[in-house]
């Protein structure tokens, strides 16, 4: 295949020119996060270079969020467009002040691709502020509903939200599920529930946590377990949802949890949630900042639950290159223009790119690719579950895509020992490792990735 590099590390990871420029930069941005740093114009499709000349096999892909490779030749073209120069220079203000093109470049990129019945959108900066948005939008529409259609706000709410107080500054939540990541912002932090490193020290508000299934592995050998924790979980959402001390507008859940620990649940799970949200009255949102544009071997992955109907709401950043919501109610289009508001309410830019995205995954129909070959890379992973069990546990993302994770005694180790050998993958949850590759990770890369795992594990 063109443009496909061998993986080659020559040094300890990080090398000594990445601990120096770490080191540089460590002066001016904190830099204890890093890895290692790139050589960005070196690195080609599947393959990430850092500056020491270490090439890697990147089946982590910067936190699942590089759709179709580096320095993709398509990319690059929309980077060099005009539309993409006159959206860097003259960032619009898109709320007030958009450009002529712009509903041209959501009709043909964001739209082209929206969940099915969702045909509205609000874009964003990030994956956190999309959730934010989400979390604002459900309130609103929960207050218009108990106000009345129609009827304006009273002085007594006008006056009372500047104070943040009542009635303007109604108390009401937002569901999360325990192990569920939403964002580091000020409201998709108090729906975070995975690690405390995020949490920490910062106020939040007072939401519920329902418990997540945990489910037992192989799954065909623990369907009545199973069955009964996801009953059990329903449950405790209902529970909640009525007795909460506020009333809970909003439900926001991952189709598979991701920073968590990749905790799955099954279609009649989320079947269920989305039952309860309509009897109850609250908002589903559905979070696929990580899950969304593919990784799962389809294009969304509430794909895989059969809802009878859309969620209310879905969220959306990552591979997308961009963020946002998409929903199909006029209802959640609040009452009055500047309520959902912000200077530049997403990126032009990056909107230009992601519709650059999207035409790449379309034409080369790369969501069909992802499905095809993540059932050949679960394949060969049970293999090594097999021959490995006391260090492959819990596999679980089958019929999933490339969305694949296992749980480990040392997941940092093995991550470390992967890296090694020239191939990048990530941990999550507490002792999961986690696959992420591109869409563009094709059946030839798997024997590469499958002899890493091989000879660490083998060394264990």
């Amino acid at each position: 295949m063109p443009g496909v590099l061998e993986t080659s590390v020559t040094t300890e990871i990080p090398g000594p020119l990445s601990k120096a420029s770490a080191k540089k930069l460590d002066a001016v941005f904190d830099a204890r996060a890093v890895h290692f740093v790139v050589d960005y114009d070196k690195s080609n499709g599947n393959y990430i270079v850092d500056v020491d000349g270490n090439k890697f096999l990147d089946v982590y892909s910067q936190i699942a969020s590089i759709p179709v490779g580096y320095n993709n030749p398509a990319t690059i073209a929309a980077a060099q467009s005009p539309e993409m120069i006159s959206a860097l220079v003259n960032r619009p203000a898109i709320g007030n002040f958009p450009s002529s093109k712009w509903g041209e470049i959501l009709e043909n990129g964001l739209l082209k691709v929206a969940p099915t019945g969702l045909d509205k959108i609000f874009t964003a900066q990030s994956g956190s502020e999309a959730n934010e948005l989400a979390y604002k939008a459900s309130f609103m529409l929960y207050r218009r509903k108990e106000r009345g259609e129609g009827v304006e706000w009273s002085n007594e709410e006008i006056q009372s939200c500047l104070n943040n107080a009542k009635p303007g500054s109604p108390d009401l939540a937002v569901l999360s599920f325990a192990n569920s990541f939403h964002g580091r912002g000020f409201g998709s932090l108090s729906t975070t529930r995975s690690k405390a490193v995020h949490k920490l020290d910062i106020p939040s508000f007072n939401w519920p946590q329902a418990p997540f299934p945990t489910r037992k592995y192989p799954l065909e050998k623990y369907e009545a377990e199973n069955d009964a924790e996801e009953k059990r979980c329903l449950q405790a959402v209902e529970d909640l949802i009525t007795s909460w001390h506020c009333p809970v507008a909003a439900l926001i859940v991952e189709p598979i949890q991701s920073e968590g620990g990749d905790n799955h649940a099954s279609p009649a799970f989320f079947q269920g949630l989305q039952d309860l949200t309509k009897k109850h009255g609250v908002v589903m949102i559905v979070d696929e900042v990580q899950t969304g544009f593919g990784a799962t071997g389809k294009f969304w992955g509430h794909a895989h639950w059969n809802l009878t109907s859309p969620p209310d709401i879905v969220t959306f950043s990552k591979k997308a290159q961009t963020a946002g919501y998409f929903f199909g109610d006029r209802a959640l289009i609040p009452d009055k223009a500047y309520r959902q508001f912000n200077t530049w309410i997403g990126d032009p830019a990056r909107v230009i790119m992601s519709k650059a995205v999207i035409q790449e995954i379309l034409a080369k129909d790369l969501v069909a690719q992802c499905a095809r070959v993540g059932d050949v890379l679960y394949a060969e992973m049970e293999k090594l579950a097999q021959k490995y069990p006391d260090h492959v546990q819990n596999l679980r993302g089958k019929g999933q895509g490339t969305y694949i994770a296992f749980d480990t005694t040392d997941a940092a180790a093995l991550v470390k020992n992967m890296k090694a050998l020239g191939v990048l993958t990530g941990t999550c949850g507490v002792q999961t490792v986690r696959l992420r590759p591109m869409l563009i990770f094709e059946e030839q890369h798997v024997p590469t990735l499958i002899a890493a795992f091989e000879k660490v594990l083998g060394a264990l």
